[in-house]
């Protein structure tokens, strides 16, 4: 996939509403000790960790679960989880801490500002119903050119993901993502990425530093 086009994505009303509007921490409250996308895609994540965290790094994995993808033969500083379900996060190997935060229902992070050296959020981003108020709120946190790293791929919870996400294509998405970092300004050098595997789950990236 060539992400090369000038694309504009404008948002209905109703962009950002679910199928199931409960509450968030009903639907995650009981842990998923798994995978959401295949082994392959799974290499393409850490891969992207290899080649854009630093090393010696304090890093956010924002959304975070029982899996975090960091590569094992690197060296990050401490790894904090923000995350919904606490024992998801708590049997993660790769955490150092955890925070369990409802994004949906309070955007704002609870950390300083300037306080991390990179950020993650992986196979996620869909489930935002503000997802413009939440990465500007990562921009806030991050230090000046840390890295953000959004990954996603065409598996995800249907009856959570925004309606936005499932009008657009898998090449689409990743233009709806440039336009939630430019929105926010905290944001610049965004590149949009195919890292898909031969085969198996697809994976497609959206890099970007802070300003």
């Amino acid at each position: 996939m060539n992400f090369d086009k000038n694309v504009t994505i404008k948002f209905s009303d109703d962009a950002f509403r679910r199928m199931d509007e409960a509450p968030d921490e009903k639907f995650y409250a009981i842990p998923r000790f798994t995978s959401h996308i295949d082994f392959g895609a799974i290499e393409s994540v850490t891969e992207l960790y290899r080649k854009y965290l630093p090393e010696n790094s304090y890093i956010l994995d924002l959304m975070s679960s029982f899996l975090s993808h960091f590569p094992a033969d690197k060296c990050y500083s401490h790894v904090v989880g923000l995350g919904m379900n606490e024992r998801e996060m708590a049997n993660n190997k790769q955490l150092d801490e955890w925070v369990v935060h409802d994004l949906n229902d309070q955007p704002k992070l609870p950390f300083k500002n300037n306080f991390f050296d990179a950020g993650t959020i992986c196979v996620s981003i869909d489930y935002l119903t503000d997802p413009v108020a939440v990465i500007k709120n990562m921009g806030r946190v991050l230090k000046k050119d840390a890295p953000l790293i959004i990954t996603y791929s065409n598996r995800y919870f249907e009856s959570k993901a925004t309606a936005a996400w499932l009008s657009l294509s898998d090449e689409q998405r990743a233009y709806l993502i440039k336009s939630f970092l430019e929105e926010t300004q905290c944001f610049g050098d965004i590149e949009l990425m195919d890292c898909s595997p031969e085969m198996g789950d697809p994976l497609y990236a959206v890099i970007a530093k802070a300003i």
